[in-house]
């Protein structure tokens, strides 16, 4: 008998076995089914809700702007096309509601957020009734426009205003004035009124931001040798960057969208003085049925907040976005 050849190679080894846990196809297709209808489910009603409460609306307006409409009698019909913009951009009431516009924000940002930043570092040193002051400072932004509105009317009415009787008292009666009744005066009026009413918000948004920095860099900036100027400059200010961002982003939104307070304390007199978009956009739409030019100033208020805000995402917030998707991706 031939004896069969011996080989080198090691006898092959068994299949391994199957894990008994180890899903089929169809099991992995039915799992990712199930998973995209729970998805499903839980997105859609907000899904419906957005779209019927703010896609549809800003759709509406769109379409509308295109005619020459008071709201009655159906549909509109009288097709004008951009006409409505076209008046818009020559009308001088609008184009100063863009300038009174860009004056509030630029008062915001300068005098109203540096104030609050102020007092918040102010509030996060250790001092005797230090919760009653953040109480008494943030109390204004709960009360609401309307209120705060009826509010200051009688502070600064011309005759019996608390304002001009103070300015009596301590002999500055040639400071006093007619507030809100003045074209001159009724803009920083406004924006004391702004300032006083939402101060407060901001300086909760500084204060929580830097309660969230830790102590440790202070006082290792402190044994190098910083003084408190130094540590706020060089520490606190720039790890307080994401917070004063997001503060500047809903300042500016805010003075962009104003009309509760202007509506209560002037309705936008004296003659438009005190106007904003807002503002013009309801004058025209429920005090003169201009249903069409009204919308058009909605869409251009709607764009210029849009542009702003995607604009203000990808230049100014872009860092702290993608820190934000990055410690999310890690935390999967």
């Amino acid at each position: 008998m031939t004896r069969p050849a011996l080989t080198d190679r090691p006898p092959a080894a068994p299949d391994p076995p199957r894990r008994a846990g180890r899903a089929s196809g169809p099991s992995r297709r039915r799992r990712r089914l199930g998973v995209l209808v729970t998805i499903t489910l839980f997105v859609l009603p907000a899904l419906v809700l957005f779209t019927l409460l703010v896609l549809a609306p800003i759709a509406l307006a769109a379409y509308t702007s295109l005619f020459k409409w008071n709201g009655l009698g159906g549909l509109p019909q009288n097709w004008i096309g951009l006409d409505n913009y076209t008046r818009m951009f020559a009308d001088e009431v609008f184009l100063g509601d863009l300038r009174r516009g860009g004056l509030l924000i630029v008062l915001s940002l300068v005098i109203q957020l540096p104030l609050s930043l102020g007092l918040a570092m102010l509030l996060n040193q250790k001092m005797r009734g230090r919760a009653f002051y953040r109480l008494v400072f943030f109390a204004p932004y709960v009360l609401s426009e309307v209120i705060t509105g009826v509010l200051f009317t009688m502070i600064l009415s011309p005759e019996a205003g608390l304002a001009n009787q103070i300015l009596g008292t301590v002999g500055l009666s040639g400071l006093q004035s007619s507030w809100l009744a003045e074209p001159d005066t009724v803009m920083m009026s406004l924006f004391l009124v702004m300032t006083w009413k939402y101060f407060g918000f901001h300086m909760i948004l500084y204060l929580a931001g830097r309660q969230g920095i830790p102590k440790e860099l202070g006082e290792a900036a402190a044994i190098d040798g910083a003084g408190p100027w130094k540590q706020f400059r060089h520490v606190t200010l720039p790890l307080l960057g994401p917070t004063i961002r997001i503060s500047v982003f809903l300042s500016v939104i805010g003075a962009i969208q104003l009309f509760d307070l202007v509506w209560v304390l002037t309705a936008g007199g004296p003659i438009h003085s005190s106007e904003t978009m807002a503002v013009t956009m309801f004058q025209f739409g429920f005090k003169r049925s201009q249903i069409g030019y009204a919308s058009a100033i909605s869409v251009v208020m709607f764009l210029i907040s849009l542009i702003f805000a995607l604009a203000y995402q990808r230049f100014v917030m872009r860092r702290d976005t993608q820190g934000a998707i990055t410690t999310m991706g890690d935390q999967r």
